[in-house]
């Protein structure tokens, strides 16, 4: 799932004015794209190294689903239906990392904190 967020966030810092756009097109503030971005990018490096896993996955969900309702929930157009199950799945994912905590080869764990 990080690889996932990683690669989002990173085409947002290649394509920031594009992303800024479509953001504004769908009525989300462009103002709030590197705040999108660290939570992408930033956040899905946090999750990959195990690093405030089980914040950083709690606020991970929280936006995969805002994203969902914001720029998936028009089902007349087909693939939204489809990307909108998705962020819906991500989401449990996130949430369930977020009650397990991170495995065995994580800085959380080589620090021995339960955030």
């Amino acid at each position: 799932m990080p690889i996932l967020f990683i690669t989002a966030g990173w085409g947002k810092i290649t394509g920031y004015a594009g992303t800024q756009q479509y953001m504004e097109a769908m009525g989300v503030p462009g103002a709030l794209l590197p705040l999108t971005i660290l939570l992408e990018f930033g956040g899905g490096l946090a999750i990959l190294f195990g690093f405030l896993t089980r914040t950083t996955a709690l606020f991970t969900a929280g936006f995969t689903l805002l994203t969902a309702f914001l720029f998936h929930s028009n089902f007349a157009e087909g693939v939204n239906s489809l990307m909108f199950m998705k962020n819906l799945t991500i989401a449990g994912g996130y949430l369930l990392l977020a009650i397990t905590g991170p495995g065995a080869f994580s800085i959380d764990r080589v620090l021995n904190k339960k955030w």
